[in-house]
């Protein structure tokens, strides 16, 4: 685990981050180190100004672009299935959207690999990533459907926004025993879908976890 020094960027009381620390316990959460990153990470740096005050409220908030920053439940709980078959070195996260979900993951594993569509959010998500000195992290302007064919392959890719289908290309980029955690169907109805490739093979075994709601996976980009 990745120990980064957030220490002197708090803007709120170590008892409201406390208090959503206890509310993602009593949701389910047990993975300590996820509990641990998301109690001393600044999610206030990742909203708005006007909007910081509500940052530590287990809520997804808006980011502009008709996009959201998650609830932190979902980023936990997420996060908590992706590290469940032990430590990993490469993952792809698809949708770097306002950088939190990166900066979590940053400082569980060896290295973060971020695509983004829209290129004004990138863009604050990178300057972000440099002011808090995550070096492990690296984000490019892509549609995510393609995931990120150069640094494949991954052990663990992560999907912030959900397509209809689950991207034959994404699947393809999964290194053996590789474990895909994505948000899956329409706007009315959408499920959150583990996908683990079986070894070496080109079969996967899927699970369905439970009901979700996020932005839709859109192709192509926006400068």
């Amino acid at each position: 685990m990745n120990s980064i020094d957030f220490a002197g960027i708090g803007m709120t009381s170590q008892r409201t981050r406390e208090r959503l620390i206890k509310r993602l316990e009593d949701q389910g959460i047990s993975n300590q180190n996820v509990l641990d990153v998301i109690r001393l990470t600044p999610r206030h740096l990742f909203v708005d100004e006007a909007l910081a005050h509500r940052a530590y409220e287990d809520t997804a908030l808006p980011i502009g672009f008709s996009q959201t920053l998650s609830q932190p439940y979902i980023v936990a709980r997420m996060t908590e299935i992706l590290l469940s078959g032990g430590p990993l070195r490469r993952v792809l996260e698809v949708g770097t959207g306002s950088g939190y979900q990166s900066t979590v993951l940053s400082q569980l594993v060896e290295s973060v690999y971020s695509v983004e569509r829209i290129e004004p959010l990138l863009k604050k998500a990178k300057e972000r990533f440099r002011a808090l000195r995550l070096n492990n992290i690296q984000a490019t302007l892509s549609d995510g459907s393609a995931g990120w064919d150069q640094q494949a392959p991954f052990d663990g890719i992560i999907s912030t926004a959900a397509p209809q289908a689950i991207p034959e290309q994404l699947l393809r980029q999964l290194s053996p025993n590789g474990i895909l955690v994505i948000p899956v169907g329409n706007g009315i109805s959408q499920s959150l879908s583990v996908i683990k490739r079986v070894g070496e093979t080109n079969e996967f075994d899927e699970d369905v976890i439970e009901k979700v709601k996020f932005v839709p996976l859109l192709a192509g980009v926006i400068h």
